[in-house]
């Protein structure tokens, strides 16, 4: 991008807007994905002697959380093995530098929706 000029080229605004249209479907994927795992997973539940409540959806987004965490880093997503710890340890800084600004630093409007979009 070019960060001297505010203004957007076409070609800028046009990767923009294609960049922004894949995220969003992707994430709905994912989120979808996510729900269709816990509703899943409580059904199959349903035919066994299982008496404890099914994993909420909340388990499952821990999972995915996990093994992308472990996949970006460079390791192994179903083993954990492997992977970059430095390169870790800066998406872990990531991770924090947006608790502090977006959790903590920021104020939650009253009434603002939690849930994915």
């Amino acid at each position: 991008m070019n960060e001297s000029c505010p203004v957007l080229s076409p070609v800028e605004r046009q990767y923009m807007q294609i960049d922004e249209k894949v995220r969003h479907a992707m994430m709905a994927r994912i989120y979808k994905a996510i729900e269709d795992a816990a509703a899943q997973a409580a059904e199959e539940l349903k035919s066994t002697e299982w008496t404890d409540a099914p994993p909420a959806y909340e388990y499952f987004v821990s999972v995915a959380h996990q093994k992308l965490f472990v996949h970006l880093c460079g390791g192994h997503p179903e083993t954990f093995q492997g992977g970059d710890p430095e390169l870790a340890a800066h998406i872990l800084k990531n991770g924090q530098n947006i608790v502090d600004h977006y959790f903590i630093g920021a104020k939650v409007e009253p009434g603002a929706d939690k849930s994915p979009a």
